[in-house]
């Protein structure tokens, strides 16, 4: 309900939050985002504590803090998927004919 009492009109979502929002860049904070679930799954998987996760991903235990806060911009694609790899993970990147294009991060 909005603020009149009236029941609020609900809008069918994208599909990608960052661009229902107005992100600029919704496609790559959309992949970020799911990067960094991935990562973040990996480590609670693995019982990790944020500093034995840190040692393994080379970086300190405040940016593990960040990665597990979701802190998206403060990691590019690229160090996002070496952490992955870090972790043990392969990174497959597939390109598409533009009126395909999206990004996806699947897991296998």
């Amino acid at each position: 309900m909005n603020t009149k009492g009236k029941m609020a009109k609900s809008i069918a979502g994208s599909g990608n939050v960052f661009a229902d929002i107005g992100f600029a860049n919704a496609g790559e904070m959309l992949a970020r985002s799911d990067l960094v679930r991935h990562i973040n799954k990996i480590i609670e998987q693995r019982g990790l504590t944020q500093v034995e996760a840190a040692k393994l991903l080379g970086i300190n235990q405040p940016k593990v803090s960040a990665l597990k806060r979701g802190r998206l911009t403060q990691f590019s694609i690229d160090r996002l998927m070496r952490f992955l790899v870090a972790l043990g993970q392969g990174v497959d990147i597939s390109v598409r004919p533009a009126s395909h294009a999206r990004v996806k991060v699947a897991q296998a």
